[in-house]
């Protein structure tokens, strides 16, 4: 299948889920068009029992679509400046050191909680999947996905100041989880070599202060060249040729494309560039837009993902010991940074905190992209229970936590 035939059918699939929730499901968007493209993706699994040929074809169309690289490589900069573009800095700024505390500190305590807790309850039940791995599983699945809960948000009743943590942390967490995900893999791959400090300062270097040193070069010019015009239709193609470039140079450069992305989007989102407003309007009303288009498509080709899984026979275990896992870890790894940063701890903040932190596409995208072992499927079945249980069972039942545990407030206050 070529590159039009795919996006084509993306396309055409996309706008179909879309409608079908829109008219009949009426769930809240991402999770609406999740959950249908997982039923589409069991009918056609069901379907292709009786059918070998025509299992066999689809299997193929999901095998052409190189998931991890439309999404690292091309989607992930559009999703993240359209992001960031729409972000408030002046909150974010108020809530940095949870910010911060979260998207470093939480994403490592994360990892090392989710890789012994599974390492251990695997052994218990005799899966076999060693130590470094269940390391590289937890550095993938612990950043919550911007996309993911940036779509969730949009329809919550979380306050604002949750809100912006949550946000703000999803926005800058990938760095950490991309860089523990890289540094583990290169254990894996060379195990004789010890990683050196020199290593992690040149990744560190490289991925991080390269991809925000890239996106503030980038999104300052950007900024100065739109400001110059009025001419609605170059503002938007300028805005696209820096997303595009700014991924293009991220990449060459071996930098983080998330950061870049995120640093270009915070200075264009968040500068004035036009006295009569109409045009930083049109800018702001434009990404929106393809922000709510690239999602749809995003959370389709995750439902499909379904088709070429072989979680359903081999991996249920391992998927359920995950689910329960990864919640187990995020409680622990919002509660301690909290504790440290306020001296105390408010129960129903640190559960809603926990529970708004999905997981989506790009944890998938990095499980995709593991080489070839006989513990990749173990660790891709994993990460897709997790997301669907993330996006669906979490998204859909966010509201009524946070409902339970107003409530709950309110009780206390009137004993």
């Amino acid at each position: 299948m070529d590159f039009l035939q795919l996006i084509t059918l993306l396309v055409v699939i996309s706008a179909g889920v879309s409608y079908l929730n829109q008219r009949f499901v009426k769930l809240p968007g991402t999770i609406g068009v999740v959950a249908i493209s997982v039923v589409v993706s069991i009918v056609i699994v069901i379907i292709g029992k009786t059918n070998n040929e025509f299992s066999t074809k689809i299997r193929d169309v999901s095998a052409g679509m190189d998931f991890s690289r439309i999404l690292l490589d091309v989607m992930l900069g559009f999703l993240l400046f359209a992001s960031a573009l729409h972000f408030d800095y002046q909150k974010l700024r108020k809530q940095q050191w949870p910010v911060f505390a979260l998207s470093t500190l939480g994403v490592f305590m994360s990892t090392v909680i989710f890789g012994l807790l599974l390492y251990y309850l695997c052994s218990l039940s005799g899966i076999a999947l060693p130590l470094v791995y269940c390391f590289i599983f937890g550095a993938l699945i612990s950043p919550t996905d911007p996309i993911a809960v940036g779509a969730i948000l949009k329809h919550s009743k979380i306050s604002e100041k949750l809100s912006t943590v949550v946000a703000g942390e999803s926005l800058f967490n990938d760095a950490i989880g991309l860089l523990l995900f890289v540094l583990l893999l290169e254990f894996v791959q060379q195990p004789e070599a010890m990683l050196s400090i020199s290593t992690v300062g040149n990744l560190l270097l490289h991925e991080i202060l390269g991809g925000i040193l890239i996106g503030l070069l980038a999104g300052y010019m950007g900024y100065k060249l739109i400001k110059s015009i009025q001419d609605f239709q170059t503002i938007l193609l300028l805005s696209v040729a820096l997303v595009l470039g700014i991924s293009f140079l991220a990449n060459y450069f071996h930098a983080s494309i998330p950061l870049a992305a995120v640093s270009a989007g915070l200075i264009i989102g968040n500068n004035s560039f036009h006295t009569d407003k109409v045009s930083d309007n049109f800018l702001l009303k434009m990404w929106k837009m393809i922000d709510e288009v690239l999602n749809t498509i995003l959370f389709v080709m995750i439902g499909l993902q379904l088709v070429a899984m072989p979680f359903l026979e081999e991996y249920w275990l391992l998927g359920l010991f995950s689910i329960v896992i990864i919640l187990i870890a995020r409680i622990i790894s919002v509660s301690l940074p909290a504790l440290f940063l306020l001296g105390k701890l408010n129960f129903n903040n640190v559960f809603i905190l926990a529970w708004a932190g999905l997981r989506g596409g790009i944890s998938i995208a990095m499980a995709l992209s593991l080489p070839e072992s006989q513990y990749k499927e173990g660790i891709l079945s994993g990460c897709y229970f997790i997301v669907l249980f993330s996006t669906i069972g979490q998204g859909l039942s966010l509201n009524r936590l946070i409902a339970i545990l107003d409530k709950k407030d309110l009780r206390r206050g009137m004993e």
